[in-house]
């Protein structure tokens, strides 16, 4: 191509596929946007197969919906979205919790508590960004060593969606203070050994929407303005 492509070579679907999720994780591509397929492949100097490719990624996450005539629709997250994807996060980690159980060391319970404080520090800096990354690390302990790598690919895809569309400048520092209690107290179940109460707590209590409704309504700009349409 004459246009010097400005991604690199790894692999043009997944550099594109990545290029567009941090556009969303930025708010540089909002929800009811659309994407100009003929203007975006330009800019990226790609030609409109990888480009392609990656959307239909994007279809496949719930990320778009991709149109006739090439139109593609950024979808919006709205309030039954996040309910199902609550219910589905937490049976899919429950059933991580039990098929990791057997396999889960004092050494990493200890790494989940790190973890845990590390995120009640991260808070108090007000560093969001961090609390997110030590958040996905303590749950990411039992999900790695539950030996399923396709519930773990659903539940990180579910968490995206969730969380990085886009992501919100701030946080909601009671839901934050009360996720890390969550976590205590799931830490301290699983380092007891109380594998059927540890995964009936992840499910019923830490993503149950009912649970944390008061909390969700107050993170997402939109659960308001859409919750007519429940």
């Amino acid at each position: 191509m004459d246009q010097k492509s400005i991604l690199n070579i790894k692999s043009l679907k997944e550099q594109v596929y990545d290029f567009l999720r941090e556009q969303m994780r930025r708010g540089e591509i909002l929800p009811g946007s659309v994407i100009d397929m003929e203007e975006t492949s330009k800019k990226l100097g790609v030609s409109r197969t990888p480009l392609r490719d990656a959307l239909l990624q994007l279809e496949s996450e719930d990320f778009v919906a991709i149109l006739p005539r090439r139109k593609v629709i950024v979808n919006f997250l709205t309030v039954q979205d996040i309910k199902n994807y609550y219910e589905i996060i937490g049976a899919l980690e429950s059933i991580a919790i039990i098929k990791s159980f057997d396999r889960l060391s004092k050494k990493d319970i200890d790494y989940m508590e790190q973890m845990n404080q590390e995120m009640s520090q991260a808070i108090e800096a007000n560093d969001f960004d961090l609390y997110y990354e030590k958040n996905l690390n303590f749950h990411r302990v039992y999900l790695d060593l539950c030996g399923n790598e396709k519930l773990i690919r659903i539940v990180n895809t579910l968490k995206k969606r969730l969380y990085d569309f886009p992501r919100r400048q701030g946080f909601v520092k009671e839901w934050e203070e009360s996720s890390i209690k969550e976590h205590a107290r799931l830490a301290k179940l699983l380092g007891e050994g109380k594998k059927e109460e540890a995964a009936k707590f992840i499910r019923d209590v830490h993503w149950s929407y009912e649970v944390q409704e008061k909390f969700i309504s107050k993170y997402y700009q939109q659960v308001e303005a859409s919750k007519s349409g429940r």
